[in-house]
C-alpha cells in the first residue's frame, strides 16, 4: 500500500507543475481527502507552526514593500552593481542572496533582474553569467535566512523531538555553506558561453533593427518625493533593528524568553511586531499591504506546504515504521545520504520550507544525527533541475539577448550547471563544518 500512496503523491505533484502555484496545495488537500475516504488512513498533522511562521514574515515584509523600503534595498543594490559593472558575475548574485537573508524569500529577486542584465549588457558581458546563477543564489540564501521559513522548520522539528537546537546552530553552518556554494559557482560562471562579439547566433540576429533598439531601455529618470524617500527609509530601518532583535533573542533565548516560550513561537510574535511598528511608525495602507508581491506569493507558499505537506505527512505518518525498517540500514551507514533524499523531493515540491517540513521529522525518526541533518540543509533546494520556477522564467525574459534560456532539451538550460555546481557545494562544506563544530 505504500507504493500505492506513493503513486497519488507523485501524481498530486505531476499535476500540480502542470498548473502550478497554489495548485499544489489544493490538490494536496484533495490528496488528504482521498487517503482519509478511500483508503481510511487517519490524516496526519498539518505544518501549523511552519505556516505561522510564514505568514509572520511575510506580513513583515510585505510591509516593508509597501512602505517603499524593499524598493530602497533594490536600489542600494543597484549602486553598488553600477559602480563595479566589471564583478557584476559576482556582485550581482551577492546581491540577489543578500536580499534573500534579509528579507526571508526568494522573491524579492525581480526587481533586481532587470538591472542586472542591463549593467552586464552594456559592459558587453554574456547576461546570462550573472542571471543564471543570480536566480539560484536567491533560493540558496533561504536556509541561510534567520527570519526564512526554513530555519523556523529546523527549529520547530527540533522542538518537537526535544532536542535543543538553536537558531546560530543552524546559520553558523548554512551561511558559510551557502556562500561557498555561491562562490564556486559564481567562479564557473565567469566564463560560462561565448562573449556577446563572438557569438554567432546573437550577432546574427543583432542585423535586426527592432531588436538591436529592444536591448537597451531609455533612461527613466522617474523620482520619488521626499516623503515617499521618508517613510521608506523610515520602514527599511524598522525592518533591519527587527531582523537583528530576532538574531540577539535567538543568542540569548533562554536568558531573554519565558520559560517555555520556544523561538520557533517567538519569531512568529516578533515578526507580527516588526510589521506592526512599520505601520504605525509609516501609517502604510493595509490594503497596500494585502496587494504587495510578497504577500501574494507568500500566501502562495502558504497554501502550498498545506496541502503537500500535509498530504506526505500522512503517508509517512503512515508507513513510518516500514520506511525505517527499509532505510534505516543505509542511512545509518551513510547518513549523508539523506542529503539526496532531500534534493530528490525539492525538485518536485518547488519550496524549501516544504520539503523540510515534510523530511526532517523522517530524518529524526531514521535517527540521523542532527549535526548531520543541520549540514544537509543546502540539499532541500533543488527546483533549478526544471527551469520552470518564476525567478528563472523572470531571469529568461529580463535578458534580452536570448543568452539565458531553455535550450532544446529541456534540461539543458542555463540554471542546471550553477544550480548543481552551488547547492552541491554548499551541502559538502555545511557538511563538514557541522560534523567539525559538533
Amino acid at each position: 500500500m505504500f507504493y500505492i500512496h506513493m503513486l497519488l503523491l507523485l501524481a498530486v505533484i505531476f499535476v500540480g507543475i502542470r498548473h502550478g502555484g497554489i495548485a499544489f496545495g489544493l490538490l494536496g488537500g484533495l490528496g488528504v481527502s482521498v487517503l482519509a475516504f478511500v483508503f481510511g488512513i487517519a490524516p496526519g498533522a498539518p505544518p501549523i507552526s511552519v505556516m505561522l511562521i510564514i505568514l509572520a514574515v511575510v506580513a513583515a515584509s510585505a510591509t516593508l514593500e509597501a512602505t517603499g523600503g524593499l524598493n530602497l534595498l533594490v536600489k542600494f543594490a543597484e549602486k553598488i552593481l553600477r559602480k563595479h559593472p566589471e564583478h557584476i558575475v559576482f556582485l550581482g548574485p551577492l546581491c540577489t542572496y543578500s536580499l534573500t537573508v534579509l528579507v526571508g524569500t526568494g522573491h524579492s529577486v525581480y526587481p533586481l533582474l532587470p538591472v542586472i542584465y542591463d549593467v552586464s549588457y552594456k559592459k558587453g558581458i554574456r547576461p546570462e553569467r550573472p542571471l543564471a546563477i543570480a536566480t539560484v543564489a536567491s533560493q540558496m540564501g533561504i536556509t541561510a535566512s534567520p527570519i526564512a521559513a526554513a530555519a523556523a522548520v529546523v527549529l520547530a522539528t527540533a522542538v518537537d523531538n526535544n532536542l535543543d537546537i538553536s537558531l546560530i546552530d543552524v546559520l553558523m553552518v548554512t551561511i558559510p555553506a551557502t556562500l561557498a556554494g555561491l562562490l564556486v559557482a559564481c567562479i564557473w560562471s565567469l566564463k560560462r558561453g561565448k562573449d556577446l562579439d563572438k557569438d554567432e547566433e546573437f550577432q546574427a540576429r543583432l542585423a535586426d533593427k527592432d531588436f538591436r533598439e529592444s536591448l537597451v531601455d531609455p533612461q527613466d529618470d522617474d523620482a520619488e518625493t521626499p516623503a515617499a524617500q521618508a517613510t521608506a527609509k523610515k520602514g527599511l530601518m524598522v525592518f533591519l533593528l527587527g531582523i537583528l532583535a530576532v538574531i540577539i533573542v535567538a543568542m540569548f533565548s533562554k536568558q531573554i524568553l519565558p520559560a517555555g516560550v520556544s523561538m520557533s513561537v517567538a519569531i512568529q510574535f516578533m515578526m507580527l511586531s516588526v510589521g506592526g511598528v512599520i505601520l504605525l511608525a509609516t501609517n502604510v495602507s493595509p490594503n497596500k499591504i494585502a496587494t504587495s508581491n510578497v504577500f501574494t506569493a507568500g500566501m502562495t507558499a502558504v497554501i502550498i506546504i498545506f496541502g503537500i505537506a500535509w498530504m506526505s505527512d500522512t503517508i509517512i505518518e503512515h508507513h513510518k515504521s516500514y520506511l525505517v525498517s527499509a532505510v534505516s540500514d543505509i542511512v545509518s551507514v551513510y547518513p549523508w545520504t539523506f542529503a539526496i533524499a532531500m534534493f530528490v523531493s525539492s525538485i518536485f515540491l518547488k519550496s524549501q520550507a516544504a520539503v523540510l517540513t515534510i523530511m526532517l521529522p523522517l530524518g529524526f525518526s531514521l535517527g540521523i544525527p542532527a549535526p548531520v541533518l543541520i549540514g544537509v540543509l543546502p540539499a532541500c533546494y533543488a527546483y533549478f533541475f526544471f527551469p520552470f520556477y518564476p525567478s528563472d522564467l523572470a531571469a529568461i525574459s529580463f535578458d534580452r539577448t536570448g543568452t539565458t534560456r531553455i535550450g532544446k532539451y529541456v534540461l539543458n538550460h542555463s540554471f542546471i550547471i550553477p544550480g548543481f555546481i552551488g547547492v552541491i557545494t554548499a551541502t559538502f562544506v555545511g557538511y563538514f563544518i557541522s560534523m567539525a563544530i559538533n
